[in-house]
């Protein structure tokens, strides 16, 4: 893409073409850039398609300053998934990889997150904070209470990524009563390294800035990773409580979410 000054816009995803603008901008990062497959992506119309796309809602960061198709104005995508539309499916996507059985049993407002992109022309800038100030509001409107949702790094050599899972494990394990756990068949277990080997500054560079974002606020990870072999990726759980955002925390959202 040529150089130009963005013009962005969040909105929900109304209509068919809409959702595979969507399904296009994760086709171009999931599959062509790290690798990802699955059965259902359609590799001659370039779109990464799940059977869970239809009962999601879809928050699409549009560029409408650039001069291309329409779906190709698509340059960042969040999908979302609120308990009542979860309920009516019998589950929530990440199931096959963590048990939430201590989220459902909360009795607390649950959103879960996935299907997070960008564009690679816009990795570093402003249109992260759009998409994310259109997320909190999401979930003020809805009265949300607890966000999750699995987050990866590239790859699927636990031994590489052994600094910055043991990190997460030692710092950012959280609490009991709202922690998920990896299924018992695919267990990973996050705990590789001891604390006092750590390299805390190196695990959090190699830490992806989605991630380092919900720490930021005061998130936590679950019990164990997921390896994902389709996706070439190691999945964590992140749990956000914005119950237990302290000042700090909760002052860092209301600037995010108002950028």
């Amino acid at each position: 893409m040529s150089a130009h000054s963005p013009k962005f816009k969040v909105k929900l995803a109304a209509n068919a073409e809409e959702l595979q603008a969507a399904q296009r901008l994760r086709y171009r990062v999931f599959v062509e850039e790290l690798g990802g497959s699955g059965p259902l992506v359609d590799h001659e119309a370039r779109l990464e398609i799940d059977q869970f796309d239809p009962h999601f809602d879809h928050l699409l960061l549009i560029d409408s300053a650039l001069d291309v198709p329409a779906m190709d104005k698509v340059v960042g995508v969040y999908r979302v998934l609120r308990d009542d539309a979860a309920a009516k499916i019998g589950r929530f996507y990440s199931e096959d990889e963590y048990d939430l059985t201590v989220l459902k049993k909360s009795g607390r407002k649950l959103l879960e997150l996935g299907r997070s992109c960008l564009h690679e022309d816009y990795r570093g800038g402003a249109a992260m904070f759009h998409l994310w100030n259109a997320l909190a509001t999401y979930v003020a409107e809805h009265e949300i209470e607890i966000l999750f949702g699995v987050a990866s790094f590239h790859g699927t050599d636990v031994n590489a990524l052994g600094q910055s899972l043991s990190l997460l494990h030692n710092r950012h394990l959280a609490p009991a009563d709202i922690r998920p756990s990896a299924q018992p068949g695919v267990f990973q277990t996050m705990d590789l390294i001891p604390e006092d080997q750590i390299d805390r500054r190196a695990a959090m560079l190699a830490v992806p800035p989605l991630i380092k974002a919900y720490l930021r606020l005061g998130g936590f990870v679950g019990a164990g990773a997921y390896l994902d072999h389709a996706f070439n990726t190691t999945d964590v759980c992140l749990i956000l409580d914005t119950g237990r955002m302290n000042d700090k925390n909760r002052a860092l959202y209301t600037k995010e979410r108002n950028l």
